[in-house]
């Protein structure tokens, strides 16, 4: 299924470079196991973020939006 993925980050560090807000979205094909998968390790992953994305040093609060594209309109909100 074609999922759209809206990850928002406030008061982040990246490289040093300190940023109020940064948005970043994309669009998979992924099954609902996969959903799944990434917002259990979403919730119980200390420091999920800074431990997958290159020089992000720091995160404030963030959320990930999940929704489904190519089927009936649901929403998942992390």
């Amino acid at each position: 299924m074609l999922v759209s993925f809206v990850l928002t980050m406030d008061d982040v560090v990246v490289k040093d470079c300190p940023i109020d807000r940064l948005i970043i979205e994309w669009v998979s094909d992924c099954d609902q196991q996969e959903i799944m998968e990434v917002s259990h390790r979403w919730l119980i992953t200390q420091n999920f973020l800074t431990n997958r994305m290159v020089g992000l040093q720091r995160v404030g609060e963030s959320s990930l939006t999940i929704e489904l594209l190519d089927e009936d309109i649901k929403e998942f909100r992390i």
